[in-house]
């Protein structure tokens, strides 16, 4: 027996005086009505109605029964068309996770722009550099930057994401401008310390070699601070344009070793599952989707 369609026989039964009436409301046989009357007396051990030939009679039990169980069916269907409306509109709170330097410089305009377009779903951006687990942590969906490895996990690409490799014109003007990756052992180092080791190319490789350069490295795991240190005059970093290129766009920062430019990466939207995908979910992604330009407006420096 189903608890809840059984429910729904006795209370229309109750609401329409007849099963007749009850069936035809609800689209079954009155045979059926009954039976799912019966079977949920026998469920609670009690007698919900006395029947006659002429009307229906509700017991005393019957009658506290009708007035719960037709709250409980409110309940039900206020619930699951709440739910419809979190499928069909944009709704409910989104929680994102994307990397710091990333969402400080270009996010905000874009979750402005999302929320105009969609004011009934509101936002909770955390920012954090490492590798959330989106499902232990509950996110909806977590920003990446990086070569992603085969997982569980959704990902659709969303924007390139460009690594140069640069310094100021101050510092070249000082130390000398590498010609060739060789050229870097003698140079300072500006290490962002999650890079990738295995995709960034020649450059990194050898400017992650200790041996191969001269003291005075430095080392962090934010971006921002790696690139206001080379913009100072402290050495040559990698890092992706979305937070180099407006440096290099002013003319703080200069591109180096340009024919050895490492192996691009890509910003992509990661979530759990395809199907199913609530609306909220759904909608951020198709806004993302070519938000940035190709190429991204970052990377408009010449």
């Amino acid at each position: 027996m189903d608890r809840i369609d059984a429910m729904r026989a006795f209370v229309t039964v109750v609401n329409e005086g007849t099963f007749t009436r009850a069936a035809d409301r609800l689209e079954m046989s009155p045979q059926l009505v009954s039976k799912y009357v019966s079977q949920l007396e026998q469920h609670l051990g009690v007698r919900l109605l006395n029947r006659t030939t002429r009307k229906l009679h509700l017991t005393e039990a019957g009658r506290r029964y009708h007035q719960r169980a037709e709250q409980v069916l409110n309940d039900i269907d206020d619930l699951e068309n709440q739910l419809g409306d979190l499928q069909s509109e944009a709704r409910g709170l989104l929680r994102i996770s994307a990397p710091v330097s990333f969402a400080i410089r270009h996010m905000a305009p874009l979750l402005t722009g999302f929320q105009k377009s969609h004011p009934a779903v509101d936002i909770d951006l955390q920012l954090n550099d490492r590798k959330v687990d989106i499902v232990e942590e509950g996110f909806d969906i977590a920003l990446r930057i990086g070569h992603l490895k085969s997982s569980s996990l959704i990902a659709k690409r969303i924007a390139p994401v460009r690594l140069v490799t640069c310094a100021s014109p101050a510092y070249l003007a000082e130390h000398g401008t590498p010609q060739r990756p060789e050229d870097l052992r003698d140079h300072r180092y500006l290490r962002y310390s999650y890079m990738d080791q295995d995709a960034t190319g020649e450059v990194h490789r050898w400017l992650q070699g200790a041996e191969t350069h001269s003291a005075g490295d430095m080392i962090s795991n934010n971006g921002d601070v790696l690139v206001e240190a080379a913009i100072a005059g402290a050495g040559i970093a990698v890092q992706p344009t979305f937070i180099a290129g407006s440096a290099i766009r002013e003319g703080k920062l200069r591109v180096i070793l340009a024919d050895h430019e490492p192996e691009p990466m890509a910003l992509y939207a990661v979530y759990a599952h395809r199907q199913l995908l609530a609306s909220k979910v759904r909608s951020f992604i198709d806004f993302l989707d070519g938000y940035f330009g190709d190429p991204p407006y970052w990377d408009r420096f010449g």
